[in-house]
C-alpha cells in the first residue's frame, strides 16, 4: 500500500520516500525486467560503464539491491523510482556508503577526509525521463534524507568530467566540485582521459542553502 503523502516530501515509511512526482521504494524481484533494460542501455551507461549483460543483472545487481534493506541502516540503499501516479519505472536512485572507484581513490588527491564517513548519492534513469527534472528531484530528496534521517555529516557523488548533464544535477542537489581524479581504466570509455569529478557537501553547507 502506497504511503500517504504529507507536507514532508521525504517521510520515510518502510524505506520508501515520496517526492513531488515519484515514489522511491526498495527493489523487488519483479523489477528484474526493467532493471535489465536500464543497465543494458548504451545511452544510460554512456558515462558509467559498458552495458551490463542481462545475466549479470540477474545474478549480481538485483540480488545486491534486494539484500540492502537487511544489510544497511534503514533508509539507505538503492530505490526503484516510479512515476506517480501510474507506477511507471523511471530508473533508480541510491544512497549508500561510498563504493564508486573514484571515491575509493579520493585519498590519492587529498580528499580522503571528504569521503570518509560520507554517504554516496547516485542515480540511473531511462533516457525518456531526461530533461524533465527527475534526476534533480530524486537527488535532492536523498541528500535531504542523508542529513535529516541518516544523520551523516557529508554527502558525496562522482561522475565523468565530460558528463555535463550529471554535473548540473549534482550542483542543483547542493553538491560542489571537490576535485578531479585521473584513473587508468583497463577499458576506458570515451572521455575518460578528462578524469572523474568528485562532488561533495556537508551538513553545514547544505543547511545554509536549503
Amino acid at each position: 500500500m502506497r504511503p500517504q503523502a504529507t507536507d514532508d516530501p521525504i517521510r520515510a515509511v518502510l524505506g520508501d520516500a515520496i517526492t513531488e512526482r515519484m515514489l522511491l521504494r526498495p527493489f523487488t524481484e519483479e523489477d528484474l525486467g526493467w532493471l535489465t533494460a536500464l543497465h543494458g542501455d548504451p545511452a544510460v551507461m554512456r558515462y558509467i560503464d559498458h552495458p551490463v549483460p542481462a545475466a549479470v543483472v540477474a545474478a549480481e545487481t538485483l540480488p545486491r539491491f534486494l539484500r540492502e534493506p537487511a544489510e544497511l541502516p534503514a533508509g539507505l540503499g538503492h530505490f526503484a523510482a516510479l512515476r506517480e501516479p501510474g507506477g511507471e519505472p523511471l530508473g533508480w536512485f541510491g544512497l549508500v556508503p561510498p563504493s564508486s572507484v573514484a571515491l575509493q581513490r579520493a585519498a590519492t588527491i587529498g580528499l580522503g577526509a571528504v569521503v570518509s564517513g560520507a554517504l554516496e548519492v547516485g542515480y540511473r534513469l531511462f533516457p525518456s525521463t531526461w530533461g524533465h527534472g527527475y534526476a534533480t528531484e530524486g537527488a535532492r530528496t536523498l541528500v535531504r534524507r542523508a542529513f535529516t534521517h541518516a544523520g551523516v555529516e557529508k554527502v558525496v557523488a562522482t561522475t565523468m568530467s565530460v558528463n555535463v548533464a550529471s554535473r548540473r544535477v549534482l550542483e542543483k542537489a547542493g553538491l560542489n566540485l571537490a576535485g578531479t581524479l585521473l584513473i587508468d581504466w583497463p577499458d576506458p570509455l570515451d572521455g575518460a582521459e578528462h578524469g572523474d569529478v568528485i562532488y561533495a557537501t556537508n551538513r553545514q553547507a547544505w543547511s545554509r542553502s536549503s
